[in-house]
């Protein structure tokens, strides 16, 4: 998936988190949110501003992500 278009890293927005198209709900906010057990129905209730294409995108996001450890 091409999440290129939807998540965004804004240095003065939260912190520079990776964010969902430039709203103030970051990739890890929705992670965290699957982790803790909802449901992506419940999310998108729950947040009417995203869309399920949001939360694929922050899956494929953190499918990719590859930190570097020093």
């Amino acid at each position: 998936m091409d999440y290129q278009d939807i998540i965004t890293i804004e240095p003065g927005k939260r912190s520079g988190k990776p964010c969902i198209r430039g709203m103030r709900i970051t990739v890890y906010d929705i992670l965290e949110y699957l982790a803790g057990g909802m449901t992506e129905t419940e999310i998108l209730k729950d947040f009417s501003e995203l869309t399920a294409q949001d939360i694929k995108a922050c899956l494929a996001f953190a499918a990719d992500y590859n930190p570097t450890f020093t």
